[in-house]
């Protein structure tokens, strides 16, 4: 199950780009492809991914899209079914893609600007990394730490440390070296970029990094009171009713904490499968923590009244404290918290029902 957002809401795209009305274009050729075949252009805020437009490519394959020019850098894709090619827009750009339909974000060319080129090289690579050593992977990394440090406040840069291969981090921010990385990146945007988006975020994810390493390297009859307390989320149901993320777990033996977005394509199948896995475990103690990122609450309320566990709304969505705290990167994100411990991060929801089973 793919992790993407369908986002409605035209007005949080809007914060995303500038006002000026100056457009960027995106075009190439799709080998393969007929006027039957759909792409959509979508934006970043942080890891979570928001429509902007979409095209059907002409019956040779070609295509052109475009949208408002970003106030600042920013990355975008351009998403084929469950396959999507990354690029980075700054201003006025005009990237040219050329691929085939039947390995559309594989086989694949970006041109248009450097940074572009410099990303689609960090992606194939990465691509070949998916059953890779560590040593391989750190030989990826100590390359891109190079290629960071000569630009640490660009947007290829930012990119690279939310780089992730199949479902870890490339850059792990409770991993020392991979932090001092990020923190290059955090301390650089801070610095050169303070009214850029992106700014906060990283921040926040270098502090929580920070708190983390100091917390593991405490003596040891304190390290596990403080690598078992829980980052705790308190928000209300559509009842009203606040539900404290620390108290459910202490009254539940398994808890599966979701952050999603109840208006992504993805939710209804999404939430089918947390049924099922809730249906046959609420009976051993599992209970399901929901909280909702969506732009507005419509969705969600509409969505909540029907589902038989917690489900929260978080009105300051992507933006939201909670979404730092647990480096919430894409949704559906999902984490397993046993005896009021987070156990086990699941980026991949069709990993989600054999994770959850292993501690019931």
């Amino acid at each position: 199950m793919k992790k993407y957002i369908f986002l409605l809401a035209i007005a949080a795209v809007a914060v995303l780009s500038s006002c000026t009305g100056n457009q960027f274009k995106v075009d190439g050729k799709i080998e393969g492809a007929t006027d039957s075949v759909k792409l959509v252009l979508e934006s970043s805020s942080n890891g979570m991914w928001f429509i902007v437009d979409s095209v059907n490519v002409g019956n040779d394959g070609s295509f052109s899209i475009g949208s408002e020019a970003p106030e600042f850098p920013n990355i975008y894709r351009l998403r084929y079914a469950g396959q999507a090619i990354c690029f980075p827009i700054d201003s006025l750009d005009h990237i040219t893609i050329n691929t085939k339909l039947a390995a559309f974000a594989t086989d694949y060319t970006v041109s248009g600007s450097d940074h572009a080129v410099q990303i689609m090289k960090i992606d194939k690579e990465a691509m070949t990394l998916a059953k890779a050593t560590p040593a391989q992977i750190k030989t990826f990394k100590d390359k891109l730490a190079k290629e960071i440090i000569v630009e640490p406040d660009g947007i290829v840069a930012y990119y690279a440390i939310n780089k992730y291969i199949g479902d870890e981090p490339l850059f792990d921010p409770l991993d020392d070296a991979d932090l001092r990385i990020i923190g290059a990146v955090a301390n650089s945007f801070n610095t050169f970029r303070p009214n850029d988006p992106r700014t906060d975020y990283l921040v926040q994810v270098l502090l929580d990094g920070q708190q983390r390493r100091r917390a593991a390297k405490e003596p040891t009859d304190t390290i596990h009171a403080t690598e078992t307390a829980l980052l705790d989320i308190s928000l209300d149901d559509y009842k009203g009713v606040t539900h404290s993320l620390s108290k459910v777990s202490a009254q539940n033996r398994v808890v599966v904490l979701n952050f999603t977005m109840y208006q992504g394509d993805f939710s209804p199948m999404f939430n089918k499968l947390l049924n099922d896995i809730y249906s046959a475990n609420k009976g051993a103690g599992l209970e399901i923590y929901q909280v909702s990122l969506d732009a507005d609450n419509v969705a969600w309320l509409q969505a909540a009244r029907n589902l038989p566990w917690i489900t929260v709304y978080d009105p300051s969505g992507v933006n939201s404290k909670n979404v730092g705290m647990y480096q919430v990167m894409g949704v559906p994100t999902t984490f397993i918290i046993k005896n009021g411990e987070v156990v086990e991060r699941v980026e991949d929801a069709n990993k989600l029902k054999a994770a959850v089973q292993k501690f019931m």
